[in-house]
This record gives structure tokens, sequence and C-alpha cells, in this order.
């Protein structure tokens, strides 16, 4: 009998929630704009926040090495913020008139772009017929991705227009939370349940180990890689060498499929302009691609993944799915999280045991 109402009492409990549920989802007129309002005024301190983690470890470095605190976080804070800014006041007018520019050509491209889709597709015709659907599959999905991207990046670049007042705070966030990192950490030390902060602390340690490293290198590999495209590219006389070193720079996020991605739009506006041009911005990509994954790769990102190419590629694949674009990008962070919680739970509630942080 007992155990019968605890069945009756859980199958109760889960309609309650399931109501619950869907009268929230029901009434979310009320709450999305709420929600909206909450994450434009959160936003500045996720920004800041990544920021200060990005920087803390360089700051640690200065420090140890004598440098008294505060100077060594004004000096990389002025560092930072001081290209970033300068980057700004000289890219963002010419970024605007590359945009203009570009719309105004896009009828071109978009017409060379459809060329080569139907020279391909004819050339195909006579091949079977589950093949040549596989073909066009393939290229219905790439212009999806394609289409994905371009989208992500205006409506990136317009959000930050339209909130560039409330951006303006970021550098000000970053820079009291690097000053008062010590204060921030005891603060959540102490606002978490004594029963988690062990725990917590080992997975927050282990996750800072296995995805912190490669965050930074990754960044700056893509600054260094988009940085050296655009100016090549404008060594050569491509047209919108900036916007294009700013598209190789972002899909360079994204592991293997990010070149490829990268490459096609300054290819596309590369064969409005010459064969030769095409070859050149060939080179130019696969060539610094070549250089990323055999030298840049390796000596700043290293193996800081520990995970078969096999599975980063299937998490890829599922993000892509998931998330267009933007799940590409957050793929292989999702994975390293899942992958420490994963080992975390066996750890902490399958075996029992607590593992050491590392010194």
């Amino acid at each position: 009998m007992e155990i019968r109402m605890k069945w009756y009492y859980r199958i109760g409990f889960l309609l309650l929630l399931l109501i619950a549920i869907y009268v929230f989802l029901k009434i979310r007129f009320v709450w999305i704009p709420i929600l909206r309002v909450a994450a434009i005024i959160i936003l500045p301190f996720i920004i800041g926040g990544f920021i200060t983690y990005l920087l803390h470890p360089i700051v640690e470095k200065l420090h140890e090495k004598g440098l008294h605190r505060g100077l060594a976080i004004f000096l990389i804070y002025f560092i930072f913020f001081g290209g970033i800014g300068f980057c700004l006041y000289k890219g963002i007018p010419a970024i605007i008139d590359q945009l203009r520019d570009l719309s105004e050509s896009a009828p071109v491209f978009a017409e060379q772009y459809r060329g080569w889709i139907d020279q391909l597709q004819t050339h195909t015709r006579a091949w079977p017929d589950g093949l040549q659907t596989r073909i066009n599959e393939g290229i219905d999905a790439f212009e999806k991705k394609l289409d994905s991207l371009l989208s992500v990046l205006v409506n990136l670049s317009i959000s930050f227009l339209n909130s560039a007042l409330i951006m303006m705070i970021i550098p000000f966030i970053a820079f009291y939370m690097l000053k008062d990192f010590a204060m921030i950490k005891r603060a959540v030390w102490y606002i978490t349940p004594k029963q988690w902060r062990k725990k917590g602390t080992f997975f927050l340690k282990d996750i800072d180990e296995s995805l912190g490293s490669y965050i930074r290198g990754q960044l700056l590999v893509c600054v260094i890689i988009g940085s050296v495209s655009a100016l090549l590219f404008w060594i050569f006389h491509l047209k919108y060498a900036l916007l294009l070193g700013m598209i190789v720079a972002a899909t360079n996020v994204i592991p293997y499929f990010g070149p490829i991605i990268g490459a096609v739009p300054a290819v596309i506006i590369a064969a409005t302009m010459s064969v030769k041009l095409v070859l050149i911005t060939l080179v130019i990509v696969f060539g610094l691609q070549f250089l990323e994954g055999n030298i840049l790769s390796p000596l700043i990102v290293g193996k800081s993944l520990h995970m078969h190419p096999l599975v980063i590629m299937l998490a890829l694949t599922a993000g892509g799915e998931i998330g267009g674009i933007l799940g590409l990008i957050l793929a292989v962070p999702v994975l390293v999280v899942l992958k420490v919680g994963i080992i975390h739970t066996k750890n902490h509630f399958i075996n029992g045991k607590t593992k050491e942080p590392s010194s």
C-alpha cells in the first residue's frame, strides 16, 4: 500500500509539473519581453566575465614574475581594449563602406554562384538518380549553412551597433572583475551550498584545464589567420578584403569544416574578377589553413582537448543540425563540458571518489 501511494505521488507530481510547463508556455507573451530585457542587462556582464576569464591567467603570470598586480592589470587592460578600440576606430568606416558596396553588388555574386551550381547540376545530370539527389541535397544544405553564417554575422553587427552604448560599459566591468577577481571567487564560494563547494571546485578546475587553453589559443589563432588573410586579400586587390578576413577568422573557430565555409565567399567574389584571382584566393585560404594546422595550432593551442577527431566530427555534425553555424561554433566547448561532467558524475556518484585537482 505504501509503495502504491508513492507511485501515486510521483505520477501526481509529474502531471502537475507538465501542467505547470504547459501554462508557462501559454503565457510566454508575458515572460518573453521580460526575458529579453534581462538578457540585454546581463549580456555586458557575461561578455565582461568572458574577457576576464581570458585575461586573468596573463595578469597572474605577470604578477608572479614580480610586476605589481594593479600595474599588470592596467598593462594587459590597455593593450587588449586599446587594440580593440584602435581596430574599431579604423575598421568600422571601412566595414560600412564595404558592406554598402557588397549590398549593391550582391546580385552579381548571386548570379555567379547560381551559374556554378547550374553547371554542376548539368554535369551530374547523367549520374544515377540517387547520387544526383544526394548532390542536390548537399548543395541545398551548404547554401543553408552559408545563409545562416551570413545572417549570424549581419545580426551580430546590427546588434552590436544598436547596443553600442550598453557595450561601452564592458571595459569597466572587465576592469573591476580583473581587479577584484579574488573577492568574486570568495563571494561565489560562500554563496554556494557547502555540500557542493568541493565537487564544484574540482569540476570547474577540470573544465578550465580542458577548455581554457583551447579557447584562448583558438581565439588567438583565429585573429592571426583572419588578419593575415585580410592583408593578403588586400595586397592582391581582392574586393572586400576586410570583410572576407573577418569571415575567415570567424569560421576558423569551426574545426575541419571552417576553412571550407570561409573560403566560399572569397572564391565567389574572386570569380567575378578573374580566374587568376580565384587561384590566388584558394592558395591564400588553404595555405593559411596548412600553416595553422601544422604550426600555429600545435604551437599555440596544443592538444588540450584530448579527444579523438571522430568524436569532434560527431559533435560538429550534431551541432550543425541543431544550431546551424552557431551550433558548429559551440559544439566543441559543449562537448568538453559534457565530457568533464560525465567523468565527474562517474567519479562522484558511481565510484564514490573525488579526483584531486592537479597543481
